[in-house]
């Protein structure tokens, strides 16, 4: 017999064993018993069983060793020599897209001028192209038509920045609410905006229609101002910070979060960490790393991203040691990757882009996601004529086919699923490569999660019910 890795992988710390059963995401804590058979298992590489079974004689019952062993086969841990193999989802095949979420991209035009924007289609306000409100109705019927199943969807509103076309958004609420009712669904709003425009009539009426709000703030202003500027240059940290302060101190519908891009030059994640969530009063804060484009000039550099990933895990035990004391350090990356130990999750796909979610342009075009619009991606049809399902379906289907990819043997391979589309896409002119640049800190990343996550299970479990299931109603 032989310890499949590919199907088994050991995370070991603190003089325990945690067993993640790669297919499922499923975690099994080994005793004594598990610890010495996946010991013996894992260095011997092929097993005699009987041989196995004697040489752990003296301290487990035969009948024991054989049961768990038994267990590991059904798992397709372990297996015979020439029966190895990785055990993968089959290659998706879509043939019905049950939309739950679309999103708008309202204007092209922003009012920053972010050195490290990746939105193709971005202009100054004064030339940014703005969806028209037939559009963006047709937008609104075609995600009931295709939700016909579902009591509830969402409606992103995206830019350039959305807010410099608030009266259509508030054309496509009213409309919005107004169709879902008579088709007895609940319809849910967000945006992600640079705060610049917020006011207090703004920030009234979100709180009225309970939007989900992200702000894009980078940290402390010495941080933030480096990239986040105004179209003339200038340095936005104090308008911002304004603006987040009043709409922190006036909403109240919903948790407002944080959402922090990580360029060449800026690794201090602690510093951002205190500022935004300790100084500022963000519910959560996430951080986006960007090493899309090996040679860009915003990219972190290999050594950067080592950089953040050892903050990351310093968050991390702070994130530990105050969920276990029933409190949330509201670092979402890590909040993330609880949710998805916790709930077991196994993706065929990277993310819900082309299946729950599509993203609309400025033309009615449909996008695989917001990163997309503006891009030479082909779109996927459009509002008018509906999704083209057979172009939709064959990009899906190679998306999820694991053969010839590193990503067929991997660890996290359903955790991660391949990565980020539009990274691979600016990386590598190919949505369909694997992000293979930074592999190994997302399985280290994994390892610790699966520590961080066992700690809190043992020690304080009421944590994920009151801190982890609640943001899945949210999200």
């Amino acid at each position: 017999m032989k310890f499949n890795r590919a199907n088994g992988h050991v995370v070991r710390f603190d003089g325990r064993a945690m067993l993640l059963h790669v297919p499922t995401t499923a975690l099994f804590e080994l005793d004594e018993l598990g610890r010495a058979v996946v010991d013996l298992s894992e260095r011997a590489g092929e097993i005699d069983r009987q041989g196995l079974s004697r040489s752990l004689a003296e301290r487990f019952a035969r009948e024991d060793v054989e049961s768990f062993l038994q267990r590991l086969e059904q798992l397709e841990i372990l297996q015979s020599p020439q029966r190895v193999h990785a055990v993968n989802p089959q290659r998706v095949q879509v043939e019905a897209y049950p939309l739950s979420t679309l999103v708008l991209n309202v204007n092209t035009g922003c009012n920053l001028g972010c050195t490290y924007c990746y939105k193709e289609d971005l202009a100054v306000p004064a030339l940014g192209q703005r969806m028209n409100f037939d559009t963006a109705s047709r937008s609104v019927e075609l995600l009931l038509e295709q939700a016909r199943e579902r009591d509830r969807v969402g409606i992103v509103f995206f830019g350039g920045e959305p807010l410099t076309n608030m009266p259509l958004i508030r054309q496509v609420v009213d409309y919005a609410q107004r169709r879902a009712d008579e088709q007895h669904k609940s319809v849910d709003f967000s945006l992600t905006t640079n705060a610049t425009l917020l006011n207090e009539d703004i920030i009234a009426y979100f709180d009225a229609h309970r939007f989900g709000i992200s702000v894009s703030m980078d940290g402390p202003k010495t941080i933030h101002d480096r990239n986040r500027r105004s179209v003339g240059g200038r340095g936005t940290y104090e308008v911002v910070a304004r603006k987040v302060r009043l709409l922190l101190d006036r909403y109240r519908s919903r948790p407002v979060g944080a959402r922090v891009t990580l360029t060449a030059g800026t690794t201090e994640v602690e510093q951002i960490h205190a500022h935004l969530r300790g100084e500022l009063g963000f519910h959560e804060v996430g951080y986006a790393p960007v090493t899309a484009g090996e040679d860009a000039a915003h990219g972190l550099s290999h050594e950067e991203l080592n950089q953040v990933h050892a903050a990351f895990e310093r968050m991390g035990e702070q994130y530990r040691q105050a969920a276990i004391q029933g409190r949330s350090t509201g670092f979402s990356n890590l909040h993330q990757l609880m949710t998805d130990l916790h709930e077991g999750r196994r993706k065929a796909l990277p993310c819900g882009a082309g299946v729950g979610l599509l993203a609309v342009d400025k033309s009615g075009g449909l996008n695989l996601c917001h990163r997309f619009t503006g891009s030479d991606l082909p779109t996927f049809g459009n509002v008018e004529s509906g999704i083209d399902t057979a172009a939709l379906g064959e990009f899906l289907a190679k998306a999820s086919d694991r053969d010839g990819t590193h990503c067929a043997t991997c660890r996290i391979r359903n955790l991660c699923a391949g990565g980020c589309y539009h990274e691979s896409y600016t990386r590598y002119g190919d949505p369909h490569h694997r992000t293979y640049h930074y592999c190994d800190l997302l399985r280290r990343w994994v390892d610790f999660g699966v520590r961080v996550y066992t700690d809190i299970l043992a020690h304080n479990p009421q944590f994920f019910s009151t801190h982890i299931e609640p943001r899945r109603a949210l999200a």
